[in-house]
């Protein structure tokens, strides 16, 4: 297996293109499907979680294999659902064979979707024959996936009777549902908040047009983390593609960064246009980070590893979704940072925190990835303390294809061994 050997250079200064929003991406393929449009969205991610979603949408072959990508899974999932007359079987890696998926397919089956597990109960692969459903009134957690809700309510539009969603339980990633109901708004979808713990959607069809995707605030997160991480006390990072004002959740990452010594700058071209922001330190930080990551979950692995590298205590709340994510994300943390001298502790299947205990740090340590991508990207910035090995580096092509391209032209030296 692969195994790459990370050297940070003495000066930091990049300007760094960012990979196209993954989230944005997969959001408007779906609606641009069930527009019928006739011209893709521009600046689509060429990330595999986004390319496994237009080969399906492109040939829609009796088999569909979405391979490790988790939000392709549930969008098809509703997406195929209302595909009339059509049969398909939707299926993936062997971890997706062990990611839950029935609280989406109780609540398709609840508005009338043919849908059989052609495995074990509650996980894929799904057979599903697509038939014109009604629509109506559903309840549905609020505390599983955002993902799920955001599939059915990408569907309400060409429901015959749209669709009315009441999210019981506690709602974690707001942000993530607010974004699907503002691409749905840019295709003509009339779909609101009618309560806090309520959606409508009306059963108005989409309406096809050009769309730009906005560049990945995830990806510039891995590099407000090499910034702070760097030597350079001079370090400036500029990044392509982004929005004041973005509906991206994890854009949220500059006023956590913020909080630990980085100032953001955008230039100046207009509300709601894609910019490119610069980003240097400002020397100052909190003593201890404590934040609820219920709306971002996915920045948890890179604060986890920041704020460590960078002797700040921390505890992070709002994690209940780590464990089904690629891997066990909590689990995996923890035995990683062990490895580099860490003991990060978590509390309930959804708190990790870290109050400054150290162990041994292991010899010649190499992180590993679990076939998760994040894993890989969070840990590749501690090159800056010293360098980094990353077993099974490859993985980021789920999300952040150019990673390691865009590691070197910032001057980072990367050795690659088979071990």
């Amino acid at each position: 297996m692969t195994t790459y050997h990370i050297t940070a250079p003495e000066r930091l200064s990049a300007t760094i293109e960012l990979p196209a929003s993954k989230s944005i991406s997969n959001r408007a393929l779906i609606i641009y499907a069930l527009s019928r449009g006739h011209m893709l969205p521009e600046n689509l991610s060429d990330c595999d979680d986004t390319e496994v979603i237009i080969e399906a949408l492109r040939h829609m072959p009796d088999t569909i294999d979405i391979k490790a990508a988790g939000t392709a899974m549930r969008f098809m999932t509703a997406f195929l659902s209302v595909m009339n007359g059509q049969t398909h079987t939707l299926t993936g890696t062997d971890r997706m064979k062990h990611r839950p998926i029935g609280v989406l397919v109780d609540a398709m089956r609840r508005l009338g979707a043919h849908i059989e597990y052609a495995g074990e109960e509650g996980f894929p692969p799904l057979r599903i024959t697509g038939k014109t459903l009604l629509g109506g009134h559903l309840d549905i957690p609020g505390n599983v996936s955002s993902q799920y809700i955001s599939a059915l309510l990408m569907i309400g539009p060409v429901l015959r009777n749209g669709l009315t969603l009441h999210l019981t339980d506690e709602i974690i990633s707001r942000p993530y549902i607010d974004l699907t109901l503002h691409i749905m708004h840019e295709f003509g979808a009339e779909a609101e908040w009618t309560d806090i713990d309520t959606v409508s959607v009306k059963p108005k069809p989409y309406t096809s047009r050009d769309y730009l995707i906005e560049n990945d605030w995830s990806a510039a997160s891995y590099w407000y983390e090499m910034l702070l991480l760097s030597g350079d006390e001079n370090a400036e990072i500029r990044l392509t593609g982004l929005t004041d004002g973005s509906r991206q959740g994890d854009s949220m990452a500059r006023y956590i960064f913020s909080l630990l010594g980085v100032k953001t700058t955008f230039e100046e071209k207009g509300e709601g246009v894609p910019t490119t922001i610069t980003i240097r330190r400002n020397r100052m930080h909190v003593p201890k980070l404590e934040y609820d990551f219920v709306n971002a979950p996915d920045l948890a692995q890179t604060f986890v590893v920041v704020c460590a590298a960078m002797n700040i205590p921390f505890r992070f709340t709002g994690l209940q979704t780590l464990k089904i994510k690629e891997t066990d994300r909590i689990e995996a943390l923890k035995r990683e940072m062990h490895k580099l001298g860490y003991l990060v502790r978590s509390e309930n299947d959804s708190v990790l925190y870290w109050d400054g205990d150290r162990c041994e740090t292991e010899a010649d340590a190499v992180i590993d990835t679990y076939e998760d991508h994040r894993m890989a990207l969070a840990f590749a910035p501690l090159a800056c303390k010293g360098g980094i090995a990353i077993r099974n580096p490859h993985v980021v092509t789920k999300s952040y294809p150019h990673f390691w391209d865009d590691l070197r032209n910032a001057g980072f030296t990367i050795e690659e061994q088979d071990r």
